[in-house]
């Protein structure tokens, strides 16, 4: 009768750099030469040490050589939300830029909460992250008063203040918004309305649009508010409200592509002219805006370039060096496209 093998069994303990080192004839400050600075150890030596290293499957405890050193070589990204793809791009940028020289990517979400943004923040120190990039400028006194006491290089992103942490990558949001309604009123469009959450971004945006319109002597805007982190079925939902409770409305500016996607997917589906009854415009230039008929008219912005900055300007922290700039207004455009 024939038995099967037994699996083998599970390791009792993670394999360290001093058994590499006795593996490979080396001590283990030759092993970490070869892990942290391969440049100061012989070809063969490397090699050998490098084999012994991927045969046995050993990790690197990269959190206490940079507790030794005060660097962990890993930054923090906080973002509302990544249910669509309206902070990929920036997380992108910032990613490659980072791994390139070397350094990982950490992500959390607050899900457009403050107190959660605070815990995170509290979280991603307490593991020594070497810097932290947020989104906005608006953060609770706690948040605040954690990464003053951290001391650690901060970049606050996708908004514009006077007054930021350390440093800042963004764009003027209501200055956007001013810009689409200025652009719409042009175009000839009277009675306007913002669909969009009420998170600080988004109410910057409205604003902007209000300012404009009051200028311009036009009607006050509808301000619809849909929930934080809304896309593709909310903006189906909003537009079948919008011009239920507001038929006198004849451009709509959402706080996002995707939302404004779905509006215009839900005009497709019942047979409403875009921009003949309603034009429809969006934010941020994500490839949904592309992929809609009519193509979206939207707010252009630099999402990925917000993410390479933000990251260059913490990599020239982490070497010691001044910056050019802590503050960098990377600016917006508007995209005309079929749906205004």
């Amino acid at each position: 009768m024939s038995h099967k093998p037994e699996p083998p069994a599970m390791p009792t303990r993670a394999v360290t750099k001093e058994d590499v080192a006795r593996a490979a004839g080396v001590s283990h400050i030759t092993v970490s030469r070869v892990i942290n600075s391969p440049e100061k150890v012989s070809p063969a030596t490397r090699e050998r040490v490098e084999a012994f290293i991927a045969s046995m499957g050993y990790i690197p405890n990269l959190l206490a050589g940079g507790l030794a050193s005060r660097r962990t070589r890993i930054v923090a990204a906080i973002v509302p939300t990544i249910s669509h793809s309206i902070f990929a791009e920036t997380l992108r940028g910032l990613s490659e830029q980072l791994c390139m020289q070397g350094y990982q990517l950490l992500l959390g979400q607050t899900n457009y909460s403050e107190e959660a943004e605070t815990g995170l923040v509290e979280a991603f120190i307490g593991r020594r992250v070497d810097g932290l990039v947020l989104t906005g400028v608006q953060h609770s006194p706690m948040t605040r008063q954690r990464l003053k006491a951290a001391g650690i290089p901060v970049v606050e992103t996708w908004d514009l203040t006077d007054t930021p942490i350390d440093m800042l990558a963004g764009f003027d949001n209501h200055a956007a918004g001013r810009a689409m309604g200025d652009y719409l009123y042009q175009k000839g469009y009277r009675r306007m309305a913002f669909v969009g959450g009420d998170d600080p971004r988004g109410m910057a945006r409205v604003a902007g649009l209000r300012e404009s319109l009051r200028h311009h002597g036009a009607a006050e805007p509808v301000h619809l508010v849909m929930p934080m982190g809304a896309f593709l079925q909310a903006g189906r939902e909003a537009i079948g409200r919008l011009l239920t409770q507001h038929p006198e409305v004849d451009a709509a500016f959402f706080s996002n592509d995707v939302i404004a996607a779905g509006a215009a997917l839900e005009c497709a589906r019942r047979g409403i002219a875009v921009p003949g009854r309603i034009a429809l415009a969006g934010f941020a230039n994500l490839e949904i805006a592309t992929e809609v008929l009519p193509a979206l008219t939207t707010v252009q912005i630099s999402a990925h370039q917000i993410g390479l900055t933000a990251a260059e300007m913490l990599l020239t922290r982490f070497d010691g060096d001044p910056l050019d700039q802590a503050v960098h207004d990377l600016g917006y455009s508007i995209l005309e496209r079929d749906s205004t």
